[in-house]
């Protein structure tokens, strides 16, 4: 069985098409990160995501935001944040508006990484869109922008589901965590990470009206 053997079973109805949309996106994210892992070796392609958040931002960004735009957790980033610091790419330093957050700062080796190393894979990547019209690629920018409303509303059934088996009550030992540290920069809850993400941003919205 190959791909164009999956493509046809899945595509007999909407609730295969979704199956194999869901499906797609794993698939296709493991072969491009294999890819660029493969041809620049110096970072992988999570590392080379972070430092692109970090160097397009007008502002400092902690560790829990950079996790929040990257989909994954303030561990994972630290995780990341540190190797990337001993290749000389970053600098770690305090919060400006919060002493206990910490937040990523690029170097000078960033900036030439981009203008040397990845310019030239940047024009490598034109492969990857040869394949779309101009007018196929704006449809794909405009769907694929649309899935992460779809992902917010996911979590958002998903914390619904969590309450409703009685696990917002873990999460909402993260309250206890946030007034003890004094920051809304803290891990979620284990086993109720959504409902600790949704709890976090309800604080965050009432202290900010």
């Amino acid at each position: 069985m190959n791909l164009d053997d999956l493509t046809k079973k899945f595509s007999s109805s909407t609730e295969n098409q979704r199956k194999a949309i869901f499906s797609t996106l794993f698939i296709a994210g493991n072969k491009l990160q294999t890819l660029f892992d493969n041809h620049i070796p110096e970072v992988s392609l999570k590392q080379f995501m972070l430092l692109s958040i970090v160097r397009q931002s007008k502002e400092l960004l902690t560790f829990t935001q950079l996790g929040n735009l990257l989909g994954c957790s303030r561990q994972n980033i630290k995780k990341l944040a540190d190797i990337l610091m001993k290749k000389g790419f970053i600098t770690i330093q305090q919060s400006p508006h919060d002493t206990r957050a910490m937040c990523i700062c690029p170097t000078e080796k960033v900036n030439d990484f981009y203008i040397n190393d990845f310019s030239q894979y940047q024009e490598e990547l034109k492969y990857l869109f040869e394949v779309y019209t101009d007018k196929e690629i704006e449809t794909l920018f405009i769907l694929l922008t649309k899935l992460y409303t779809g992902i917010e509303n996911l979590e958002k059934k998903a914390a619904i589901l969590q309450h409703d088996n009685g696990l917002e009550s873990t999460a909402e030992s993260i309250i206890n965590d946030a007034v003890k540290e004094q920051s809304l920069s803290i891990d979620a809850v284990s086993g109720a990470a959504v409902s600790s993400k949704c709890i976090l941003k309800a604080v965050e919205n009432a202290i900010e009206n």
